[in-house]
């Protein structure tokens, strides 16, 4: 009887008796699959657009540029690819970009999905020298896919999980990055495309930046966040957004002085067959 009891007591606690198993089961869902890996079932294609808006100290739009890119993975062989990589500009805050220009040189890009791989000297060998956002698609595409699918069986409902710190990376003919701190959450649970999805959000602060290409050297810091929506079931990414501020003194062929500057960029990564 002092047990019937004891769970009568627990019961009126939680609202009512007949709620226990409901709220059993929604704490048990509130775990992430464990020892899982991606499914693919096929090729599946995504658009990467991503947005550099440039800015003076005055906070005075001078610049835009627009880089849009086909990326298709699930290929045999755990390779990827790339098409339709096209660049727009546009002077100022309001004007309307001009045609997109093909980028030749990444159709039909393709090699095997490993980050690692892309930081090898020769990775990009048939890309321009300051084909920089090009090059941006395949790292970034990268980096959501790690952030997105890596650390399942690491994150905890609401509780901030640190995967970088102070971790130097050298960019083959284009610079050097520091990553201080990388923190990746698990925030909750959301929809994308009809699949129950992980949302999982991603912050990097106070990263020192140089770059050295084409002439143009840049020495400043980058702020990059954003979130990645990712399939429960297929752990196949859903959805993910892309922002990043740097700051910094760059300086141009020619130029005796060096120029403050700030570029703001923000994307959208998202299957091209999504609803």
């Amino acid at each position: 009887m002092q047990i019937r009891t004891s769970l009568l007591i627990a019961g009126l606690a939680l609202g009512t008796v007949t709620s226990l198993p409901a709220q059993l089961k929604t704490a048990q869902t509130w775990n992430l699959p464990q020892g899982t890996t991606v499914k693919d079932s096929g090729p599946r294609t995504y658009r990467f657009v991503v947005d550099y808006n440039t800015a003076n100290t005055k906070g005075e739009m001078v610049y835009r540029q627009r880089v849009t890119g086909e990326y298709t993975r699930g290929l045999p062989g755990g390779e990827v690819m790339w098409k339709n990589v096209t660049m727009a500009n546009a002077v100022g805050a309001t004007a309307s970009f001009d045609a997109p220009q093909k980028s030749d040189f990444m159709e039909g890009f393709r090699y095997r999905n490993d980050i690692a791989s892309t930081m090898t000297p020769d990775f990009f060998k048939g890309f321009p020298p300051t084909a920089v956002m090009q090059r941006n698609l395949v790292w970034d595409t990268s980096m959501i896919e790690m952030f997105g699918q890596n650390h399942f069986d690491q994150l905890k409902l609401n509780e901030p999980y640190q995967i970088l710190s102070n971790q130097d990376v050298k960019i083959p003919d284009v610079g050097t990055f520091r990553n201080h701190n990388v923190v990746l959450e698990w925030i909750g649970r959301s929809q994308r495309n009809g699949q129950e999805c992980a949302l999982i959000t991603y912050q990097a602060f106070f990263n020192p930046v140089q770059i050295a290409t084409g002439g143009m050297t840049l020495t400043g810091r980058s702020d990059y966040w954003g979130e990645i929506w990712v399939s429960l079931e297929t752990k196949q990414i859903e959805y993910s957004t892309l922002n990043e501020s740097v700051v910094g003194e760059m300086k141009l062929p020619g130029q005796d002085a060096a120029q403050v500057l700030n570029i703001f960029r923000s994307g959208t990564f998202e299957p091209v067959d999504a609803k």
